[in-house]
């Protein structure tokens, strides 16, 4: 039997639903305590905007997850009754009872970063923290991370390896996907592109609990767009970029690229290849601001998408060409 196809829908539904229906309070809330961004250099929106969006779909991944362990805690086994409307059948409630159980340590280190990345971008959008700070604060969650057992191993057989490699891959997402953060809609809809394609790739290959969790991303980053693209009425802020950033790292590590259906070494670059859009763009920006002399972390104007603009496009359709390019490297893999 294969895993029901309900249950990804489920999940992707409820995501994005549990996103955008809270992400009204969320914004009534920042605009209360202040948590927002105000209008300045380098910025082009004209009023100040509210930065909960990171917040809005951390509820949108939480919300689901507590009710799927609810539905387990009652429905555990392969003669459990069927789920929700009939959507989740007794099948699939054993293999995710199952996977839960012996994934348990790691999904805990991930839900716990996912939380701990969150908190520290809060406070680099409420205190705005010195760049010491928060680089040290993305370590400790990468190494929480890899402490857990989602770790890169790239058919090495040494830890020390395995841990490093882990650690700057998650650095380098957090990162890359901060720097993307720069026009209406680009970090999450990349983010989106990026977690349906690691969905899709896992779903293909019987990894169902890790297809939940990409399909779980991909429904929250959507309930979130409506209200960032075209025109912004919330900010994901530093929480969300490193939200988003952080979850795409590790639905890069979860799943298993080579298999037995796919023998391929190479096929470990999948992640690269889907990714490529952020990550091109972290490593032109960083290598020209070396050049230029100037600090990697100060922000400029010289990204993909500012670039675009400047060669006439409008901003949202900058945004789209981005996705777009996003999109293709995506479609690649999968293919």
């Amino acid at each position: 039997m294969s895993f029901p196809f309900n249950a990804y829908l489920l999940a992707a539904l409820g995501a994005c639903g549990a996103t955008f229906f809270t992400l009204p309070w969320w914004r009534r809330w920042s605009l209360r305590t202040g948590l927002v961004d105000d209008p300045g250099e380098r910025k082009i929106h004209q009023q100040s905007t509210p930065l909960v969006g990171g917040l809005a779909v951390m509820t949108g991944l939480a919300l689901p997850t507590l009710a799927a362990w609810f539905f387990l805690w009652r429905h555990s086994g392969p003669d459990a009754a069927r789920g929700p409307a009939g959507l989740v059948d007794s099948y699939a409630a054993f293999l995710l009872h199952y996977g839960f159980g012996r994934r348990a340590v790691e999904l805990a280190g991930i839900f716990a970063g996912a939380l701990g990345i969150l908190f520290i971008g809060w406070l680099d959008d409420k205190r705005e923290l010195r760049p010491a700070g928060k680089f040290a604060g993305q370590v400790l969650v990468a190494a929480l991370v890899a402490a857990s057992g989602a770790r890169i191993t790239l058919f090495v057989h040494n830890p020390v390896f395995h841990y490093a490699i882990t650690i700057l891959w998650i650095l380098t997402l957090v990162n890359a996907f901060n720097f993307m953060d720069n026009m209406n809609g680009l970090c999450g809809g990349l983010g989106a592109i990026a977690a349906w394609c690691f969905a899709a790739h896992a779903a293909a290959g019987g990894q169902y609990l890790v297809a939940l969790i990409a399909f779980l991303a991909f429904g929250a980053l959507m309930g979130f767009l409506p209200y960032n693209f075209p025109r912004a009425q919330v900010f994901l802020g530093d929480a969300g970029s490193h939200l988003v950033g952080y979850l795409m790292a590790v639905l890069a590590i979860l799943p298993h690229f080579y298999t037995a259906r796919n023998p391929h070494r190479f096929a470990v670059l999948i992640p690269l290849v889907v990714l490529a859009v952020p990550l091109v763009d972290l490593v032109w920006v960083v290598v020209l601001r070396w050049r230029l002399g100037k600090p990697f972390y100060v922000g400029d104007t010289n990204h993909l998408s500012h670039r675009l603009v400047r060669w006439g496009l409008s901003p949202t359709r900058a945004v789209l060409l981005i996705w777009l390019l996003a999109a293709l490297c995506g479609l690649v893999c999968l293919l």
